[in-house]
Order: C-alpha cells, then sequence, then structure tokens
C-alpha cells in the first residue's frame, strides 16, 4: 500500500488548502452572523456559500468526489475530504462535495436513467438544487433496514407511497428539491428484495414536511426533518434501477461515503487539536502555561495518536476500495465507520476540556464540532451495526 499522494492529488490539495485559507475560513464569521440573524428556524443559505461555490468553481475544485469527473481515486480524494473538514459546514458544499448530495449523485449516476440524469443529477452536479434520502423511520428500528415500513406500490403506471420517515437531512433547505426514498414494494419477497429506491419530488402532492429535528439543541442550516407521506403519487418511471434493488443501490452507495464522512471527521480532529495546542500555550495557571501541565500534554499526546491511527485506517480501506470494490472492503468501512467518529469525538472532548468554559460555548466551534461528531456515531448506521459486521467478518474465518 502507497499513500504518498499522486502530482495529481497533490496540486489539488495545494488549491483546496489555498481555497481554505484564504475563502473559507475568513467566510465562517460571516456565515455564523448570518444564521444568528435569521434565527435558528430558518433553513436559507447564507450568501456567502454561494459565493464560495462559485469561487471553488473557478479554482476547479468542483464534485472532485466522483472519480467519473474528477479522475481521482478514493484515496486520493480521501486527502481532500480531510482538508473539507477543518470546516465541514462550509466547505463540502462549497466544492459541490457534501452528504447528502453526494451519495444521491453516486446513486444516479451508476444506475439513474438518461432521463432521470437530465432531470436530477445535472442539476445536482450544477450545484444548482439539494437533495435528500429518506430511509430511516420513526415507528421501526431502522438499523435493520428489513424493518423500513414505508410502502411503495404500483398501481397502474405510478407508484404510490404511504408512511413516515425522519432524520431527512437537507430536507429543511428550500433548494432541496428530490429525494430519494427507500421503501417497501413486495412484502413477500426475501427479506433483501423487499425494498426499492424511487425518485419523489419534494413539492409532490401528499409530502408533508413535519418538521425540522434538532440536533443536541442545535438546528443545521440543511436541517433534518420528518416527513410524511400520504397517497403520494409519482410515475413508473421514477423508481431507480428495478424494484427490489433497494438494498443493492444503498450497499453500492455506502462504500465511498463512508470514506467521505470519516475523513472529513479526521480532518475535525485535526482542527480541534490545532485548538488544543494553541490555547495550552497561551494560557497560564498555577504559575505555568498549560501547556506544561503533564495531564494536558497526555491529552495532546494521545490526541496526535489517536489521530494517525485513525486516518491510516482509512486510508487502508480506500485502497481496498480502489482495489477491490466495496464489497471486498466490507469488515474495514465497518470498522473506520466507529473509529474516526470516535477518535475525532475523543479529541474534541479534551480540546473543550482544555478551554474550560469557553468550550462549551458558541465563541468556539468545539461545541458545535462536538454534537456533529457524536451524532456520526448513529448516523449511516449505529456503531453496534457496524461492530457486528466487523465481528462476523472476523469470526467467519473460523466457522468450519
Amino acid at each position: 500500500m502507497d499513500f504518498e499522494h499522486s502530482a495529481k492529488a497533490q496540486d489539488y490539495l495545494g488549491r483546496l488548502q489555498d481555497f481554505m485559507d484564504t475563502k473559507v475560513f475568513p467566510a465562517e464569521r460571516e456565515y455564523e452572523e448570518y444564521r444568528r440573524k435569521m434565527g435558528p428556524e430558518d433553513h436559507t443559505l447564507p450568501p456567502v456559500v454561494e459565493e464560495l461555490k462559485e469561487e471553488a468553481r473557478s479554482r476547479g475544485l468542483w464534485n472532485l468526489f466522483l472519480p467519473d469527473v474528477s479522475g481521482l481515486t478514493n484515496v486520493e480524494y480521501a486527502a481532500l475530504a480531510e482538508v473539507t473538514g477543518w470546516s465541514s459546514h462550509i466547505a463540502p458544499e462549497a466544492i459541490n462535495c457534501d452528504a447528502p448530495n453526494t451519495g444521491n449523485m453516486e446513486v444516479l449516476h451508476m444506475f439513474g436513467t438518461a432521463e432521470q440524469k437530465s432531470q436530477w443529477l445535472q442539476p445536482l452536479m450544477e450545484g444548482q438544487i439539494r437533495s435528500a434520502f429518506a430511509m430511516t423511520e420513526p415507528d421501526v428500528a431502522s438499523s435493520d433496514a428489513t424493518n423500513i415500513a414505508t410502502r411503495i406500490e404500483k398501481d397502474g403506471d405510478d407508484y404510490v407511497i404511504n408512511g413516515r420517515k425522519w432524520w431527512i437531512s437537507g430536507a429543511a433547505d428550500p433548494r432541496c428539491k428530490i429525494m430519494i426514498v427507500m421503501g417497501k414494494t413486495d412484502p413477500d419477497e426475501s427479506p433483501h428484495r423487499q425494498q426499492s429506491m424511487i425518485l419523489v419530488p419534494m413539492d409532490t402532492a401528499g409530502v408533508e414536511n413535519v418538521r425540522p429535528l434538532p440536533v443536541f439543541g442545535y438546528q443545521d442550516q440543511h436541517g433534518h426533518n420528518e416527513l410524511r407521506f400520504t397517497d403520494v403519487r409519482v410515475p413508473a418511471s421514477n423508481l431507480v434501477a428495478g424494484e427490489g434493488d433497494g438494498f443493492m443501490i444503498a450497499q453500492a452507495r455506502l462504500g465511498p461515503g463512508r470514506i467521505h464522512h470519516c475523513m472529513r471527521s479526521i480532518g475535525a480532529a485535526e482542527r480541534a487539536l490545532k485548538l488544543m495546542c494553541e490555547r495550552a500555550t497561551s494560557r497560564v495557571a498555577f504559575g505555568q502555561e498549560i501547556a506544561r501541565q503533564g495531564v494536558v500534554r497526555e491529552a495532546i499526546a494521545e490526541s496526535r495518536m489517536e489521530i494517525e491511527m485513525a486516518r491510516l485506517l482509512t486510508l487502508k480501506t480506500a485502497w481496498m476500495i480502489d482495489k477491490y470494490g466495496a464489497k471486498g472492503a466490507r469488515s474495514e468501512i465497518a470498522a473506520i465507520k466507529v473509529i474516526a467518529p470516535r477518535v475525532a469525538l475523543n479529541v474534541i472532548d479534551r480540546a473543550i476540556q482544555v478551554h474550560g468554559g469557553g468550550g462549551v460555548s458558541d465563541d468556539f466551534p468545539l461545541a458545535r464540532m462536538w454534537a456533529g461528531m457524536r451524532t456520526l456515531r448513529i448516523a449511516d448506521g449505529p456503531d453496534a451495526v457496524h461492530l457486528r459486521t466487523v465481528a462476523r467478518q472476523e469470526l467467519g474465518k473460523y466457522s468450519s
């Protein structure tokens, strides 16, 4: 395995880091001021992000997540995803590489018809609209996707959808125009052939946007919404791939996406470590810099070592996806989904401790970073499910 950056990756990294330093970090204050002014219940995008998007496109920093567009491998893109994790609420969207759009674009790119690509993929690739992915439900344990109860029933040339979804990221944003809904088309099929995915425009009759859900008291700009579907009718041509292909599509969607999430987590951890070190070297307690206290030095050392281990495991996983595909890296994909947010939380928590009361305030980004990383231990499947996958893969080596 060779994780040295290729010439192409080095070029992208140089341009992306300059974009972060000269444009993204300076825009964070304006972003926050706009959101405070508009209030937490307002989900319009701060105008500064549209300015950043235009700047990113002019620099050739656009849709880097999609290999067929950027020409980057998963290993090469991983380094870029880490850089964007330093400002995860702004940078990924600024370069059109943010979830859930990336996963939805990958699905449409791999499985969409020519009509679906023209109507939805193209404007998503241009950054003109946003999308959502509707899988999780409030009435069932959605960590087991076979539990999903939302019905997608054929009726002539249409499908009719009934059910409830929640934690639908991005659904509060007024720019969200389309969602991919996962539901049950045939309850009598085998468990992994019962589910299908279908495209549902947000303005379709019967789609009710019930409420945006706060995350540890924070209302994200894009929102995480509860939705209700009541006799929602869409053309049969909106089906993605074929009936019963929902699980297959989900598996194809998740491999690269986990690399994106995990490397952004590592970027967040790096920023937290930087803030911790800066705080420790600028504050004095008991007659000396906090950085000279053994307990603080231990926190810094533990953080550096954990970050390095998490990064190496994630890069190994990216390399395996490049070489063997997502199926060949199944155990590693599950492992990094547990390890990367866990490490990020550890580092952020230590940074909060070193910051004292300031660490839990909005004067520093640490509290919101912690909330985001804690949520990631549940999003895209809770830790327990991924630990189960790793254990099953490991035990399989010893089964007769």
